[in-house]
């Protein structure tokens, strides 16, 4: 999330719980994350109405007489199309100011319905679908979970249409009308209220959720890094020796590495320690992050692997390579670390930095032979490209039978 929402939320959390207000990025992000469950609840809530509506008119027309019926009919027909276009608008995402002018409207005109068939049809049914028609404005504050702003418009609609149609009402005293809107709003506003305080808990509930997001974003990433710290080596930014190890102990049994074979090369900067006494630690550093560079550049691609070894050794594994074409890429290696013309006066080859290269194979034909084997030959082969003078590149081969150059 951009610091700007992190900032938020945590200010937020900081405050009173009944202090908690959305704006701006939050706010889209909560519709975003609330819209799928809101939309259901609504077209559920919409489809029930319509199913209630048309099931009261079905009862009326069996138990009350024609005339009375057929007064119903033509404020009832209201509610269906109202409610059903409600829904449908929340069928998709739609814009906010849509979803408020579809909510407000549909409940205007579902309310305006459940009150009209009773003024209608006039007698008992005038009050008693008054009473009705605020249970369906207090269910929908209730079971809608959509901004404080839309639940007082409901209400509204609600107490005022009770209100103006209870004083019209010729059966009912102006102050019986008075005390009863006063009662019913009484209920009505506690409604809204208990609306507020769930929405505020749905607020703070999502903050939550935004803030364990991120925390765990933040874990995720020192993770990430520190496991990067652990198999890299911190100098040359190559990897380090232990996860060359945990490298080749997992893929020694590939089944690539069965089929087509392996080669280790071990490299070794030649007079590394006169290096650093005649120039310096931050010079013999600045070679071997050289060389590594150089080491890396040489390799195929990213089935090749350098790691830094120890010291001034680094060890090269190549996976599906057999002994001419491992032998090539560590004379190239050897080659192009002598042309970068590193210093190094006090050498006994050279005035510049060379290195020597032991190298191991392991063809599919050769009798099987472990990855820790197989380094140790390669280690071997280096101790003897140092023995034969240094600045060279010597096969394993069980006699030491020395190459020619």
């Amino acid at each position: 999330m951009p610091p700007t929402v992190v900032n938020e939320v945590d200010r937020l959390l900081a405050g009173r719980t009944r202090d908690i207000r959305f704006s701006g990025e939050i706010s889209r992000l909560f519709r975003e994350r609330s819209w799928a469950q809101t939309a259901k609840i609504i077209r559920a809530w919409m489809v029930w109405v319509v199913v209630l509506d048309v099931l009261t008119l079905v009862v009326n027309a069996l138990l009350l007489p024609t005339e009375i019926v057929l007064a119903m009919l033509a404020p009832a027909a209201i509610l269906p199309p109202a409610a059903l276009i409600t829904a449908a608008v929340f069928s998709k995402p739609r814009s906010l100011w849509v979803q408020g002018l579809a909510i407000q409207l549909g409940l205007f005109l579902i309310l305006l319905s459940v009150a009209l068939v009773g003024v209608n049809a006039g007698g008992e049914f005038y009050e008693r679908h008054l009473t009705i028609m605020l249970f369906v404005a207090v269910t929908a504050i209730i079971i809608f979970p959509i901004p404080l702003e839309w639940s007082i418009t409901i209400a509204a609609f609600a107490l005022g249409f009770y209100l103006v149609l209870q004083l019209q009402n010729p059966t009912v005293p102006t102050g019986s009308a008075l005390a009863g809107a006063l009662f019913f709003a009484s209920g009505v506003v506690a409604t809204v209220v208990a609306r507020r305080t769930a929405t505020i808990l749905a607020h703070k509930t999502f903050l939550l959720e935004l803030r364990d997001r991120t925390r765990l974003a933040d874990l995720t990433d020192a993770n990430s890094r520190l496991e990067l710290l652990a198999r890299t080596d911190p100098l040359t930014g190559i990897a380090n020796r232990r996860w060359m190890m945990e490298t080749l102990n997992r893929i020694w049994n590939d089944e690539a590495i069965l089929v087509k074979g392996a080669a280790i090369l071990m490299c070794d900067i030649d007079h590394f320690k006169l290096l650093n006494d005649s120039l310096g630690h931050a010079e013999g550093d600045r070679c071997l992050v050289k060389v590594a560079g150089i080491i890396q550049s040489s390799l195929r691609d990213d089935r090749d692997q350098v790691a830094r070894y120890g010291g001034e050794e680094f060890i090269v594994l190549l996976p599906g390579l057999d002994e001419q074409k491992a032998t090539t890429i560590a004379e190239r290696i050897r080659t192009r670390v002598e042309a970068a013309s590193l210093p190094n006066p006090r050498s006994t080859i050279g005035p510049y930095v060379t290195v020597s290269i032991g190298v191991a194979d392991a063809g599919p034909n050769d009798e099987p032979i472990s990855a820790e084997q197989l380094q140790r030959q390669a280690d071997e082969a280096l101790y003897l490209a140092k023995k034969l003078g240094r600045n060279r590149v010597v096969r394993y081969a069980p006699n030491f039978s020395p190459p020619n150059r």
